[in-house]
């Protein structure tokens, strides 16, 4: 008898039906479905017995402003009350693990740790998980103070590279590029990357970010491919190194919403030869191996420009998005039915 199966979402989002496509096909019957909304609202019930995957929230500007507070208000992509938007995220997603009487795919208690930068960062080290060195701060004279010339400064509890900034300091110039723009005082992440060099609206920039808390790492060098750097976004599926894809960019930020490309995966693989790729899926289960409970992460791997030294940026809770990636004609939702 299959264990019924419910997906906590947003309705009508393409992760929640490329999901419930998969379950159906791979003969998991069709899942049960709870909206963020109804969660939030504490209306809801679960199957007896079900299975819970719960999905991403985000997207939906209501489900958005239900977790933040309703005495934060905020416009559609302002960057605001991260801080806030973090403990109302694991107040309801504790609220759908209390009432499930079967498994939950993603624990709670380690999507708290994978949403904070700063405690994602320990658990790794602790585990011998390579990582960028890094510390806490909570505005610019806190970032400039370790004397670092190149870091990256990410909101503690930030996802989508929202608020991210990669800031150079090089005898007395700045330079800094991110998604994030200041509008008459608020900061809104945009689809497009920034490129800053006036103090001013820098130290503006990461004292906005600061008010709910930074994480700062060393810049590591990004190997590069084509002419582009890149980075690796590796979904490790129940243990193992799944699907890859390889980020490629010429700034800074590789995230693909930002006008992005995927690179090559096959000719960076070869160029990489196969004892460093090797070693860097390793790393990638390794890392995914501090979250036991968890089917599923997408890691984030940092490669150096001579391929022989990588370390884990991130991991993401939701990070199975990679529409159209086929492994064994499997994409990553089929590859998770498969795991189940």
């Amino acid at each position: 008898m299959t264990r019924p199966l419910t997906v906590v979402g947003i309705r009508g989002h393409r992760r929640v039906e490329l999901f419930r496509a998969a379950a159906v096909a791979g003969g998991l019957g069709e899942p049960a479905f709870v909206d963020w909304r109804d969660v939030c609202a504490g209306d809801f019930d679960l199957a007896p017995g079900s299975a819970v995957r719960l999905e991403s929230p985000g997207e939906d500007p209501e489900v958005d402003r239900l977790l933040r507070g309703a005495d934060r208000p905020a416009e559609h992509g302002e960057i605001v009350g991260l801080a806030a938007w973090y403990e109302g995220f694991l107040a309801a997603a504790r609220r759908v693990e209390q009432r499930a009487s079967g498994p939950v795919l993603n624990p709670v208690d380690e999507l708290a740790v994978m949403f904070d930068k700063r405690r994602c960062h320990a658990l790794l080290r602790r585990h011998g998980v390579p990582v960028p060195d890094g510390f806490a701060a909570d505005g610019y004279d806190g970032v400039r103070s370790a004397g670092w010339p190149r870091v990256f400064v990410k909101p503690a509890h930030g996802s989508s590279a929202s608020g991210v900034v990669a800031l150079a300091l090089h005898k007395g110039r700045v330079s800094a590029h991110t998604s994030a723009a200041l509008d008459g005082g608020r900061l809104f992440n945009e689809l497009r990357v920034h490129h800053y060099t006036d103090e001013r609206q820098v130290a503006a920039i990461v004292d906005r970010l600061g008010a709910d808390g930074l994480h700062v790492e060393r810049w590591m060098p990004k190997a590069s491919h084509g002419g582009r750097v890149f980075d690796l976004r590796v979904v490790v599926i129940a243990g193992r190194a799944s699907h890859v894809v390889a980020r490629t960019s010429r700034s800074p930020l590789t995230n693909l919403h930002l006008g992005n490309a995927r690179g090559d995966l096959a000719a960076i693989r070869a160029a990489m030869g196969p004892r460093h790729w090797a070693a860097a899926l390793e790393t990638c289960e390794r890392a995914a191996a501090c979250f036991p409970g968890s089917l599923h992460a997408g890691v984030d791997l940092l490669v150096s420009p001579g391929f022989d030294v990588h370390a884990v940026a991130e991991v993401n809770a939701f990070g199975d998005l990679l529409p159209g990636l086929l492994v064994d004609g499997r994409d990553t939702y089929a590859a998770e039915v498969a795991a189940l």
